[in-house]
């Protein structure tokens, strides 16, 4: 017992100190800045070659190309031919939330409990976490955090890459309401029924739960001197249809039934997963249910289903209309591969444009900060990075990136490892 005391206490010492890093959040740039002699890629517009951009107080003021524009006390920043993108936008993360998989009690993304709408994810966030400085030099600026575990595990939120505490890194600190939706059963072979009780009875409990939140919702509001209950306020803004429900569902008859029972319900829901979204797109289309594809590196749902068949599935839902955007199924240590997943789907049938897109704006726009983030335009948050080429090639480097027009310190522990042996080896 005391040896497995002071083994637990010595590995959340060391997974404390790992979980710390030494960067220093970023400070705003002083006055106008101009980026000259680019290529500008607004993402929403073809690219500018011989491009320019300015930025003030956070903010893009102008993107032009050709003769740059004369801005009072603007410092200007020479790109020698590099590239600007608006920073990757990761739709699906538990980035902050977890350093380690060996230490359960690191795990702040899965709360204890079946319902526990009133978790909010921004608040465990660790802004100090050493897989944030691993992500953005990927490219990666904002993401969305997604708590898990339960059927209703909580709020998800928006941040960005950079900040001193939780509510520096808050973007949309509610962004949605998380519903893990259960499992819905195949038919065995040869049999034309499959047993669903489980799934049903998942459902009924989380109907049941909603019905008294809604009950509870509809009393405080007629008496407001009724005693605060803080989980079903906490779903006001979800069953109102303001705020989106985040649906974790991947199979066909998971999806279905998930948008079948959020209409009806007055839900505005947006699917997570989508495995076999394809499969019901004429649905999700005539509801303009959104899909965050959770990954395009798997193995297909079954033997004799073709290899490719997780690669081309973007490619699929564009042709079927279906909105979507492509997100990574990798846990936090290896979301710097978003843009990889991307790359793969542009290997097998998205077009390089699309590609890119559904890992910025498409993705900022499902999220909701499509207005603020995804694109380079005047009046949009300046978030980007400027690169030695497209950022779905596996040799295309991030040489810089700003948030909220504050330049960012793109090393990380990949980055001190990697000098490390540089410099071992140019020793000899």
């Amino acid at each position: 017992m005391i040896l497995r005391t002071a083994l637990t206490s010595a590995l959340l010492a060391s997974s404390a100190a790992v979980g710390q890093s030494r960067q220093i959040p970023a400070s705003a740039s002083s006055g106008p800045v101009l980026l000259v002699n680019g290529t500008i890629h607004p993402v929403t517009a073809e690219p500018l070659e011989d491009g320019w951009m300015a930025f003030e107080d956070g903010r893009i003021t102008l993107v032009g190309r050709g003769d740059r524009p004369s801005i009072d006390h603007a410092t200007i920043i020479d790109l020698n031919g590099r590239h600007v993108y608006p920073g990757l936008v990761a739709a699906d993360s538990i980035l902050g939330l977890t350093e380690t998989e060996a230490t359960d009690v690191t795990h702040d993304y899965n709360e204890q409990g079946s319902f526990t709408p009133e978790s909010r994810a921004v608040v465990a966030l660790n802004p100090a976490s050493d897989l944030i400085p691993v992500t953005r030099a990927a490219g990666v600026l904002t993401a969305l955090v997604v708590p898990e575990g339960g059927q209703l595990p909580g709020q998800a939120a928006v941040i960005r890459l950079d900040g001193w505490d939780w509510e520096d890194l808050a973007i949309t600190p509610s962004a949605a309401m998380v519903i893990e939706w259960p499992s819905m059963d195949r038919p065995a072979f040869g049999s034309r029924s499959s047993d669903n009780k489980s799934a049903i009875k998942k459902i009924n409990a989380l109907n049941s739960y909603l019905d008294e939140a809604e009950a509870y919702l509809a009393a405080v509001d007629a008496n407001p001197t009724l005693t605060r209950d803080s989980r079903a306020e906490s779903l006001r803004m979800a069953m109102a249809g303001e705020q989106p429900v985040l649906i974790k569902a991947s199979t066909a008859g998971q999806i279905a039934t998930a948008v079948a029972w959020a209409k009806e319900r007055g839900l505005d829901p947006i699917i997570l997963g989508g495995e076999e979204a394809d499969e019901v797109a004429a649905l999700l289309v005539e509801h303009d249910v959104p899909v965050i594809v959770r990954g395009v590196h798997r193995f297909p749902a079954s033997r004799s289903r073709n290899p490719a068949e997780p690669h081309s599935l973007p490619a699929r839902l564009r042709d079927k209309g279906v909105h979507f955007c492509i997100a990574s199924r990798d846990r936090p240590a290896h979301l710097r591969n978003l843009p990889h997943h991307a790359a793969t789907a542009v290997a097998n049938g998205l077009t390089p444009e699309e590609g890119l897109r559904a890992i910025t704006i498409d993705a900022a726009t499902i999220i909701g900060v499509g207005d603020t983030l995804g694109s380079l335009e005047p009046g949009k948050a300046a978030t980007f990075i400027v690169t030695t080429g497209d950022p779905l090639q596996l040799r295309t480097e991030v040489e810089h990136a700003w948030i909220n027009g504050r330049p960012i310190d793109l090393s990380s522990r990949h980055t001190q490892l990697r000098d490390k042996y540089l410099r071992k080896y140019s020793d000899g």
